[in-house]
């Protein structure tokens, strides 16, 4: 891992695999507002995806600003926002109980209530805005093959009501047991499940509409407009010298909205925010599953993975089709090989394959036949962007005056993104208070000590085994391999 953490990442590269939800593209995906690049602007933000678009749309709303400008360097959302599975869910659990240990009771319950309050704020703002995104809201629930991951739920959830309370939202889970499983959720073979509050999107038309706001705003977009390099301007009122192939910009302030690209124009993250490249396939469900379509999303928990899956909500296109992703253990070494690539022009071939078969083998005999146009509507990757920490890095880089950033979502941006957005902003105004700490989490902020942490392996994938359910998940994990391949 440590080789894999030390590559240095690529720029975006052109021609990635089809994603579905850019197909078709946007009007705005090509979009430049003016025909040149501007000499210099007060502020440059890089990256076009949920991050970036969400900061714009928040500096643009204070009442005092000047000119912003946008570089993303292929089309508009076309990377992780616009590639990812369209699941607003937490999930906080999973994270809990390692947060407790780490940061502390206090910290850890913010860290629950923020991604709740982010999932809620997400649906809030396209309901007040009106955007054509499939937005959906509803329950989720986890389904739970091994017997380690089980023992670790019931822990967490425990934890979560006592320090959070039984009331608030954020701790708010449904246990079923294996023969409610099936009948409720039609899986079979599991240990039980969980069940909480979640929703779906569109996340490309979510961040096209949020990018057509900004816009509305005075934002000056400009695709096809990679960041080559961030370097000090010499003089002038121009802190910063953004290179790209049109020509440099100079800018008072910048924002990196990178994600798992940020090393390639910050070194000093290099090994800190690694990429994880991502794979996501759309299905049609096949000819025995409900025909007025799932009434969940969904995710299958294992003993070293998990995949996530959404199903396209009645009145949206393609309605009732299955988008699932994760299962990046299910390659060579589990998957060592997708850390550190920024290549999502390809797909590893055991991942695509098990991507493909995943959701048939998980309903069973309820699947039935694949339906007669086929299982695969379209298959695609995309780059994610995790800390050694597991936890984003959000602020000023250390030294770097008016050099900001935020970056790492460890691939749950649609929880994390949208309310980071607005903390960033809060920081470069100067208007970083108590206030705005009873609700961003510590943990978030980027300082000098992060940047000593390197990175070791993705956490809170699998549970630690207590050494009296060790063999008793071995055995697990075997059965639910075999469950999962029939």
């Amino acid at each position: 891992m440590d080789e894999r953490a030390g590559l240095t990442p690529t720029l975006p590269r052109s021609n990635p695999t089809s994603s579905y939800w850019q197909d078709p593209f946007h009007q705005i995906s090509n979009h430049r507002t003016t025909r040149e690049l501007p000499k210099t602007v007060s502020t440059i933000i890089i990256g076009s995806g949920i991050t970036g678009a969400s900061i714009a749309y928040n500096v643009l709303g204070k009442p005092d600003t000047s000119s912003v400008l946008m570089l993303e360097a292929r089309t508009s959302c076309s990377g992780a926002t616009g590639r990812n599975g369209g699941h607003t869910k937490a999930a906080s659990y999973r994270a809990f109980l390692d947060n407790v240990q780490d940061q502390g009771e206090e910290e850890a319950a913010k860290i629950a209530r923020f991604e709740y309050k982010n999932i809620k704020a997400v649906h809030a703002f396209i309901r007040e805005h009106r955007i054509d995104c499939d937005s959906w809201e509803g329950d989720t629930v986890d389904i739970i093959y091994d017997n380690s991951q089980w023992n670790r739920a019931e822990k967490s959830i425990s934890a979560m009501k006592r320090i959070l309370g039984e009331d608030d939202p954020a701790a708010q889970y449904t246990f079923h047991s294996a023969s409610e499983t099936v009948e409720k959720f039609l899986t079979e073979g599991a240990m039980g499940s969980v069940s909480y509050e979640a929703g779906s999107i569109n996340a490309y038309k979510f961040i096209i509409g949020v990018l057509e706001l900004a816009l509305t705003r005075g934002l000056n977009l400009q695709t096809e407009t990679p960041a080559l390099k961030i370097s000090r301007s010499s003089g002038g009122k121009s802190r910063w010298t953004i290179e790209t192939p049109r020509g440099s910009v100079g800018a008072e302030r910048v924002i990196m909205a990178t994600n798992g690209y940020t090393a390639f124009l910050y070194p000093p993250v290099k090994g800190i925010i690694v990429p994880l490249r991502g794979t996501v396939a759309a299905q049609r469900p096949g000819t025995s599953m409900p025909k007025e379509g799932l009434r969940t999303t969904y995710s299958f928990i294992y003993g070293n993975g998990y995949e996530y899956m959404i199903f396209r909500p009645l009145g949206s296109a393609s309605a009732g089709d299955l988008v699932i992703g994760g299962c990046s253990t299910k390659a060579p070494k589990e998957g060592l090989y997708e850390w550190g690539t920024t290549d999502d022009t390809a797909m590893d071939p055991d991942i695509g394959q098990y991507v493909r078969d995943s959701a048939a083998g998980y309903f069973g005999s309820h699947w039935g036949e694949d339906d007669p146009d086929g299982r695969i509507r379209k298959q695609w990757t995309g780059i994610m962007g995790y800390s050694s920490q597991g936890f984003p890095l959000v602020g000023m880089a250390p030294g770097e005056e008016n050099l900001w950033m935020a970056a790492s979502f460890q691939g749950s941006g649609m929880v994390l993104c949208f309310l980071t957005a607005k903390a960033l902003v809060t920081m470069m105004d100067g208007e970083d208070d108590e206030e705005m700490n009873d609700w961003f989490p510590r943990a978030f902020r980027m300082s000098e000590g992060r940047l000593k942490h390197k990175f070791h392996g993705r956490l809170h994938e699998k549970a630690p085994m207590d050494l009296e359910l060790k063999a008793s998940s071995e055995t697990q994990l075997e059965t639910d391999k075999q469950t999962i391949r029939s």
